[in-house]
């Protein structure tokens, strides 16, 4: 599964997060793989795509840094996968 995570870090200061970050790196446990990430321009913020079994899978890394970080985690959908599931063609079920 993929998933959208929402770092929002503690006070709006990712300085904290990005020295961890060059200590430890990301701290991502067995079977988390780690796509890409964004960041917005004023640092407040970063956008992060997982792949990961299933939700529970995140929370050892989650716990690792909810100390600096607030996190919103989604499960995404692909585009192409989501117009064939939603889109005119598609069941339009949710699963």
């Amino acid at each position: 599964m993929l998933f959208m995570a929402v770092e929002r870090f503690k006070d709006g200061d990712p300085t904290p997060a990005y020295a961890r970050f060059a200590e430890r790196g990301r701290m991502l446990p067995d079977g988390i793989v780690y796509l890409d990430s964004w960041t917005t321009t004023d640092g407040s913020t970063c956008y992060v795509v997982l792949e990961a079994a299933d939700r529970q899978a995140l929370e050892p890394w989650i716990g690792a840094w909810r100390d600096l970080v607030d996190f919103e985690i989604q499960a995404i959908l692909p585009s192409p996968e989501a117009a064939k599931r939603y889109g005119p063609d598609g069941s339009g079920v949710k699963p």
